[in-house]
């Protein structure tokens, strides 16, 4: 098993431009924000103070949660390279075991997604100069290890359906565009039609960027609307920090959500790598 983990992990990493190209999304959410989001957000909440780094933590939020979803995809991208270059077949009959490979793909998407999520925080504490809370850290790096597990489990699930790497490129650039969009980076999710806001409650990762928004801007809401309730309601609501269905999400009721994600996503990977072990 480490082995075939470090086998992953090297190939993974030393192709550079997919490493890069893996942390595009993210990349983009944050550029546009330095370049033209973050002006427009801080014009449109003038009224709070310290509104800029109340900004700059739902920024990284939802950046955070687009790498863990790019970059799980990108590490699984050498399941699909090894089953179209037959090299899978090989690995079989060199008595890995038919749920050994399977799992270590998924074990070194997580791993990868959780280390790029790590480097990402880091870049953009840096940037901001953000100095990060250490009693926060703890739920930081719990959020980030459910987004691995959870957007790791997902793309596993739509991996096994492509069957070349070209396919699997163009679904990539799609996700990887979308991304910032579904987490609610690019446009915050209250401002958008009730189908948009639908669609993006209907995604894994924007569950993830919730908790990340809670954890991260904790500290900074409760300073910036200190004695103005209904106003921090209106903030939570349209900047997607805490989801609506009938009522406002808890962080509880969120964390629940994606631990259920993870259990169902769980549970259809191994009904799928079982069939799919049995036609080898």
């Amino acid at each position: 098993m480490l082995a075939l983990l470090k086998r992953n992990f090297l190939l993974y990493f030393r192709n550079r431009s997919g490493v890069f190209f893996s942390l595009l999304g993210a990349l983009i959410s944050f550029i546009l924000y330095i370049i033209f989001l973050q002006k427009n957000l801080t014009d449109a909440w003038n009224q709070l103070p310290n509104s800029g780094p109340l900004l700059n933590n739902w920024l990284m939020s939802g950046a955070l949660a687009v790498t863990g979803t790019t970059t799980s995809l990108a590490a699984l991208t050498q399941l699909v390279k090894d089953r179209e270059h037959q090299v899978d077949q090989d690995l079989y009959l060199s008595n890995h075991g038919k749920w050994r490979l399977p799992f270590s793909y998924l074990a070194s998407a997580i791993i990868i997604s959780f280390a790029m999520q790590v480097l990402m925080y880091v870049l953009m504490c840096g940037y901001f100069r953000e100095v990060p809370t250490l009693s926060l850290l703890p739920e930081v790096l719990l959020i980030m290890l459910l987004s691995s597990l959870l957007s790791s489990l997902v793309n596993a699930i739509f991996v096994y359906f492509f069957q070349s790497v070209d396919s699997l490129g163009k679904f990539a650039t799609i996700v990887g565009t979308a991304s910032g969009f579904l987490v609610g980076t690019y446009v915050p999710l209250g401002v958008l039609p009730d189908f948009a806001q639908l669609l993006m409650k209907c995604t894994p990762a924007t569950y993830i960027a919730a908790l990340y928004r809670q954890v991260l801007m904790k500290e900074t809401l409760s300073e910036t609307f200190k004695g103005q309730d209904n106003l921090l309601r209106e903030f939570q609501e349209k900047m997607g920090v805490q989801l609506k269905w009938q009522g406002l999400l808890t962080k509880e009721n969120t964390y629940l959500i994606v631990l259920g994600g993870i259990l169902l996503a769980s549970i259809l990977w191994i009904v799928l790598v079982k069939r799919t072990s049995q036609k080898k």
